[in-house]
């Protein structure tokens, strides 16, 4: 279990929510204008993800950093080398232009979390880095096998050790549930808590996504936010 190897009292737990709305800022709405619908997709935003992550971090009283901006606007979750940290509604911009929306809304995100980060690094912590998403049920035709999945690198071996832990709390938490590791996606893609690893100690540094599928949302928000947190404070006690 997690506290068999790490001292409780030394960690530090930081919510981050890369994909909480499908918001466009009054300058960019006219990009949209001719598909607006897809705005309200999963291309748009994460489905149910915000309401949960405010849920937890009030639960858990950690720290939550979020943004409302639509990822089609740009991709917090990537990395500026990207293809995919501007969509294609954003082809007909120019360099300057792309850049003048990092500066608005990109590096002021990744900026403001790392400081986070840093100070509790500054301060002896070990920093727990929860990137919460949701993703679809469905993708290209498959119906995904995969209700909660746990990201992270298995060079990283106190991630590792905390997401095998977390995996055990979150089953004993919601019956049946399919918790899966590095599943629907690898916890070594690009994205944010992955340009982290980069300069950041693996003893010091926890980078977790969690991906929920969107079919698992119940309806009541509050309830399942308990049952996550329940199952973290199994592994130890968050500051």
């Amino acid at each position: 279990m997690m506290v068999s190897i790490f001292e409780p009292d030394s960690f530090f737990l930081l919510l981050t929510c890369e994909h909480g709305g499908n918001q466009v800022p009054a300058p960019y709405q006219a990009l949209f204008a001719g598909s607006p619908e897809v705005l309200d997709t999963h291309r748009g935003y994460d489905l149910h993800i915000l309401p949960v992550a405010h849920a937890l971090a009030e639960k858990l009283q950690a720290p939550l950093y979020y943004s409302r901006i639509t990822r089609l606007l740009v991709e917090l979750n990537r990395s500026p080398w990207s293809p995919a940290l501007f969509s294609e509604f954003l082809s007909g911009l120019s360099p300057i232009e792309k850049q003048t929306i990092l500066d608005a809304y990109y590096l002021p995100f990744r900026q403001t979390v790392r400081t986070a980060i840093h100070a509790q690094l500054e301060q002896g912590r070990t920093v727990v880095h929860l990137s919460l998403h949701s993703f679809t049920p469905v993708w290209e035709g498959q119906l995904r096998k995969t209700d909660i999945g746990l990201l992270y690198d298995p060079a990283r071996e106190g991630e590792k050790a905390f997401c095998r832990g977390w995996k055990q709390t979150l089953q004993a938490q919601f019956d049946g549930v399919r918790v899966r590791m590095n599943d629907p996606y690898r916890g070594t893609a690009d994205g944010h808590v992955t340009a982290l690893r980069k300069t950041l100690d693996p003893h010091r540094y926890l980078g977790i996504e969690l991906e929920i599928n969107q079919t698992f949302f119940p309806p009541a928000v509050e309830p399942f936010a308990l049952a996550l947190a329940r199952s973290l404070q199994s592994l130890w006690n968050p500051r």
